[in-house]
């Protein structure tokens, strides 16, 4: 028999969380009306991404902190529109749904007894995480999720590919190779960062270069190659740029000098080391069985089970 190719799976865990949160009905709760739509969905998209693409290792990449010092003291608009409050100590609460919020506790426990590698990084977001298992890996890798800002990894010549899920879902997500990101947005997979840096990202508090859609922050990375080279067409009156948008792009100066750093995901977040082969039993059958009971997670813990051939369904 054929040995299994071996594949990288990365999960950007909040994002697929929060999907199945916003799109499993609510009325799913445990007998003492703990809710549990987040947990089973989640369970549910672990089992179809497994059945449909076959990784060998698998990570749920974590969130240590959703907002990053580093990034705000580059860009203080950076995700300050998702603070909720800050504590005594100084830390930013996320503001996240309290019918979400009490269930992220048990989906780290549900993973964790499965024996599911999660990782974070101090410091950190999860985009970082699985940029720099992307940059270690040696392997082909799949990453999940519904956030542009990872396009940006995509690499056919190391066979780095994104499962994206904002358009379609989990079961018929988009599998997106330089070719489908050619096609999408007219641009290399090399210079997406450039090109999001330049439109910016209003749910993250990237503002961007005002002015600059996607049709003409593409249109300048094709004429220019990057965005060093555009900055420096922008100051150069010789140049075909038009004289609008020169000037567009010199009154950004202020924001294009740091936003790169804040866009462009990190390749060395302090990650420790782990196994990321994918179980080939339940690490915690009894933390396992105790939670499927108390949780009722039912049907959605035999699919996973099934779906990572975990033995015997609960």
């Amino acid at each position: 028999m054929a040995e299994t190719p071996q594949r990288l799976m990365l999960l950007d865990t909040a994002s697929l969380y929060f999907r199945a949160f916003f799109g499993v009905p609510d009325t799913m709760k445990a007998a003492d009306g703990t809710p549990t739509n987040a947990i089973r969905g989640l369970l549910d998209f672990i089992a179809r991404l497994a059945e449909n693409h076959r990784p060998t290792h698998l990570v749920a990449c974590w969130d240590d902190n959703w907002r990053p010092s580093w990034r705000v003291a580059l860009i203080p608009s950076y995700k300050a529109q998702r603070v909720e409050f800050v504590t005594a100590a100084g830390d930013q609460v996320e503001d996240v749904p309290d019918r979400l919020e009490v269930q992220v506790p048990y989906i780290r426990a549900t993973l964790e007894a499965l024996g599911i590698a999660i990782v974070g990084a101090a410091d950190h977001e999860a985009d970082d995480v699985i940029g720099t298992l992307t940059h270690r890996a040696a392997m082909p890798v799949d990453v999940v999720t519904g956030d542009r800002d990872l396009f940006q990894l995509i690499d056919d010549s190391r066979g780095i590919r994104i499962i994206y899920t904002a358009a379609k879902g989990v079961g018929r997500a988009d599998v997106l190779d330089e070719k489908a990101l050619l096609a999408k947005y007219e641009i290399p997979a090399s210079r997406y960062a450039d090109f999001a840096t330049l439109r910016g990202d209003a749910s993250d508090g990237l503002p961007g270069v005002k002015g600059i859609g996607e049709k003409t922050a593409a249109s300048l990375i094709l004429a220019y190659g990057d965005l060093d080279a555009i900055r420096k067409a922008a100051a150069d009156p010789g140049t075909p740029m038009s004289a609008s948008v020169k000037r567009k792009i010199l009154d950004a100066s202020d924001y294009l000098d740091v936003a790169p750093k804040v866009v462009a995901v990190a390749t060395d977040a302090p990650v420790g080391s782990f196994d990321a082969t994918l179980p080939t039993e339940v690490k915690d059958p009894e933390r396992w069985l105790d939670l499927v009971e108390l949780l009722e997670l039912g049907g959605s813990a035999q699919r996973v089970m099934t779906a990572l051939n975990l033995g015997p369904k609960t």
